[in-house]
This record gives C-alpha cells, structure tokens and sequence, in this order.
C-alpha cells in the first residue's frame, strides 16, 4: 500500500506540473510577485497531496524569526520537500540551482519563468560570480533568495561541506542570512518513491546578521546552527502533529 500510495502522489505531481508550466508561461505579463504567487500554488498543492496521499504532515517553528524585508535563506538538504514547504513561507523568492535544470521540457521551461540564479557548476568561479551578481540583484528587488549550501541531498546523519557561495552573497549584499533546519529525510528519502508516513518539522532561526562579517564567519555561523539543530530532529516517522500543527494549517491558506 505505500508503493502504491506514494507512486499516487507522483501521479498528481506529474499532472499538476503539467498544467503549473504551462501556466507560469502565460503569466509572463503579471509582476513578479503575484506571478509567483500564482505559481507557487503548484507546491501549496503538492504539499497537500502528499499528506492525502501518504500521511505527510508538518509543522514549522520559528516563523516569528523571519524578517520583514527579504534575506538569503540558507537550508539544510535531505530531500525534494523543503523545495515545496520553502515556497510557501517565504514569498517572493527566487532559488539557485544548476542551468541543467533549465533544459528539462515544460518543468524547465516552467522554471525558468521564476527568475532563477542558474549557476554552471563545472566552473566554480564562474558560479561564484553568479550568485553574487544575481543574488544581488534579486535581494535589491526584494526577492528571498534561497540557497542549499551543501550543494546536494544527503541523507539524515550525514554531512557535507557548506559551500562558500551563500556566504559570500551575504558578505557582498549585506543582507542577514535565515538558516533553516529540518528533518524531512526521514518521509522522503532521497533516491526512493516510497514516502514514509510522519510529521516533518521544520524550524528557522534567528536572523544571522552579515555587517561586519567575512563569507567565511557567516557560513560558519549558519553552519553550526544549522547541525546543531538537525541534531535536535528525531526521525518523525510514525509520530503525528501535536502543539505545532497549527502553523502548517495557516501556511497552506
């Protein structure tokens, strides 16, 4: 049965891309803000059809720590759900996420109209400039601008190298950094269908503030926030929402 319901999600997130991509193109006209307003409901749906779907719930703490004007959220990555749950919370907001991306038919296409920071990773220099120069940009137009500094999904317990790139964004706009933390690895694993049944917290920090600060005191700043956090996150499997679920509920609104 968890075969089958998990392969019943993705049926619904292929037919909801199918009709979202094609709509983001026609929306072309509209300002950025409602376009994505409109857009992002392709993952307000998802969110809510994986929960009819394979009972995946969740709840976020911290949302009185976001900012009012837009900041570089940085992520932890385990997994394809915070890609959704981000988009919810923290609007507009633009990501930056390898050109190959672009190339995928209708999703791509789709993409693209998001005013994304596409970065050539086989050139790391080129890519740096990339983010710095886009992710100013963005930040300026008042745009969030979302970065997963590890670069990759990795599965719960493991960790990898936080990249430089987010940092040096911060260090060069001058805009604060809202970590963000989760345990979403545990109901959808990485390089699986199968959806695992659960409540996934997600928690965001205090504003991490760059004035004053090198690329490489902010990442470490963010870093150690970050995993001492996730350290905090049991696996969520086979527990149900309890004081938190109301935040969730307002978000999908």
């Amino acid at each position: 049965m968890r075969l089958i319901r998990s392969l019943l999600f993705y049926l619904g997130q292929i037919g909801s891309t199918l009709v979202f991509s094609p709509l983001s193109i026609l929306l072309l006209p509209l300002p950025f803000p409602l376009r994505y307003y409109l857009v992002s409901r392709w993952a307000v749906f998802n969110l809510w059809w994986l929960k009819l779907t394979c009972d995946v719930n969740y709840t976020v703490e911290g949302l009185e720590n976001i900012p009012d004007q837009a900041a570089i959220i940085m992520c932890n990555h385990q997994s394809a759900w915070e890609t959704l749950a981000l988009q919810s919370i923290f609007m507009p907001q633009v990501w930056i996420l390898k050109r190959e991306l672009l190339w995928i038919p209708i999703y791509g296409w789709g993409l693209a109209t998001m005013q994304p920071i596409a970065i050539d990773r086989g050139n790391a220099i080129r890519s740096i400039r990339q983010i710095v120069r886009g992710g100013c940009s963005r930040l300026q137009q008042g745009y969030w601008v979302v970065i997963f500094p590890e670069g990759t999904r990795l599965a719960p317990g493991e960790k990898g190298k936080y990249l430089p790139g987010g940092g040096l964004l911060a260090e060069k706009s001058g805009y604060p950094v809202v970590p963000v933390a989760h345990n979403a690895g545990y109901c959808w694993p990485r390089n699986t269908v199968l959806k695992q049944p659960g409540t996934i917290r997600m928690v965001i920090g205090p504003a991490i503030a760059s004035t004053g600060k090198t690329a490489h005191e902010i990442t470490r700043q963010v870093e150690d926030w970050i995993e001492a956090t996730v350290k905090k996150l049991p696996s969520p499997v086979h527990h149900k929402a309890s004081a938190h679920s109301g935040h969730s509920e307002n978000i999908l609104i």
